[in-house]
């Protein structure tokens, strides 16, 4: 596969990396992206390996909790604008109530607000607003007690990013401070069990071939990679990260000392993921100009 100039800029802006760097990482891969990343990172020549995708659609994040239950949703809007609408806003916060009750996206699309469905709804107020608006997701989490918190909030329970967690057991207060450290660090999963065998894989290749490349003795880059997979977990999984409240503890241990276990959680953020077209604003400008 050729490289292109475009192929190199997105590998510089995933990694960090240097232009002559970022072209013979994707020579040496033949042209896939990925490999390109992990070639980087073993020869030291990454910054971090960024996800793909930048953050870039807007609207808002709504979450809802009703017993042991709680559910999050993410309602996309063409511009920031639009999410500080009121009539927005409440759009978002019925949706978000209706999705307690909902098993997934599609049923909540059929769920009725205000006499109609909430894909009928979202027709609405897109005919009306005037923007392209998308129900993007859902999900829901249940437990003896579910905590949340919203940040960047707009309005109670709608904000840039919403985070649930589930306990067993009864609730102290440590259920919120955990969704806050949740919403600071974005962990990648809830244990090192729990996390995408895939992801764990990768990882242990990209860091077996950076302890050959230091030319130690094979027993001895046993040892490396043990250690450096155990801070990897540490950094990645929630129950192994050190509390941003006390970082002398792990998330793990707090809740252990607050007499709770975490069962599960969920982070939403506003727009994660997608990739925003890039407007070149002089040369539209230029084009109504004719």
């Amino acid at each position: 596969m050729a490289v292109t100039a475009s192929m190199v800029k997105e590998l510089r802006d995933k990694t960090g990396a240097g232009m002559m760097d970022a072209k013979k990482a994707l020579v040496e891969t033949g042209g896939d992206m990925e490999a390109a990343i992990d070639w980087l990172r073993t020869k030291g020549l990454a910054k971090a390996a960024k996800k793909s995708g930048r953050t870039a659609a807007e609207g808002l994040v709504g979450v809802a909790v009703e017993g042991g239950k709680g559910v999050v949703v993410e309602v996309n809007s063409e511009t920031d604008f639009v999410a500080k609408n009121e009539e927005f806003q409440d759009m978002v916060r019925k949706i978000t109530e209706a999705a307690l009750s909902a098993e997934d996206l599609e049923d909540l699309k059929g769920k009725e607000v205000d006499g109609m469905t909430v894909a009928e709804l979202l027709t609405e107020k897109i005919a009306k607003i005037g923007e392209n608006m998308q129900l993007r997701r859902m999900a829901k989490i249940e437990g003896d007690s579910v905590a949340s918190y919203v940040h960047g909030a707009v309005a109670p329970g709608l904000g840039r990013i919403g985070v649930l967690v589930a306990l067993k057991g009864e609730d102290n207060g440590i259920g919120k401070q955990i969704a806050m450290h949740v919403a600071a660090t974005s962990p990648q999963a809830l244990s090192p069990e729990t996390l995408d065998p895939a992801v764990v894989e990768r990882e242990k290749q990209v860091l077996t071939e950076q302890a050959r490349e230091s030319g130690k003795p094979e027993q001895v880059i046993e040892k490396m990679i043990t250690g450096r997979m155990k801070k990897f977990f540490e950094e990645v999984t929630l129950l192994n990260q050190k509390f941003v409240i006390n970082p002398d503890i792990t998330v793990g241990k707090a809740a252990e000392e607050a007499g709770v276990e975490i069962l599960a959680f969920e982070r939403f953020a506003v727009g994660e993921g997608i990739e925003k077209k890039e407007e070149d604003f002089a040369a539209e400008v230029a084009k109504m100009q004719g």
